[in-house]
């Protein structure tokens, strides 16, 4: 690596809930710098948890969040020609990061409806073990899984 490392900079917490991994979500969520669209998306999602679970919207998302983060990835590793899938454990800040990505891409992978809803719906559907963000951490675990013969060339 040439120069110095970027510092880690801490992210703003959300406006409404002034909570900074929900200020991190939203950054997730939004698209050509359009910071407000995006909180009214993700505000409009809580509401339709509120009115649906009649749960508080910030347990079903730390719950949303707590399922869907993978505790394994696999990581290629080259070793004497070959290339390795190498099973290795999820740092904290990289397991949020997966499933926030996850929830978001499951959600606008979904046709039809406006986003608040897609959203909101997946929310729902991870904090409880289900749908496609789940899936996908699924996914990654049965390869993480697959691949443990490997583990001895972890880095």
């Amino acid at each position: 690596m040439r120069g110095k490392q970027a510092p880690k900079r801490e992210a703003a917490p959300d406006a409404l809930y002034n909570n900074v991994t929900l200020g991190k979500f939203i950054n997730f969520l939004m698209l050509s710098g359009k910071k407000s669209v995006a909180q009214g998306i993700v505000y409009g999602a809580f509401d339709i948890v509120k009115k649906k679970e009649d749960k508080d919207p910030m347990e079903v998302f730390e719950a949303a969040l707590n399922n869907v983060g993978p505790s394994v990835e696999v990581k290629t590793k080259r070793v004497g020609g070959s290339n390795y899938q190498v099973p290795v454990p999820v740092k904290p800040e990289r397991k949020n990061a997966l499933a926030m990505r996850w929830i978001i891409n499951a959600a606008r992978a979904k046709k039809g409806r406006a986003m608040k809803d897609k959203l909101a719906e997946e929310f729902m559907l991870a904090a409880k073990g289900e749908g496609d963000a789940m899936k996908k951490r699924a996914d990654v675990h049965r390869m993480a899984e697959s691949n443990r013969a490997f583990a001895h060339f972890a880095y």
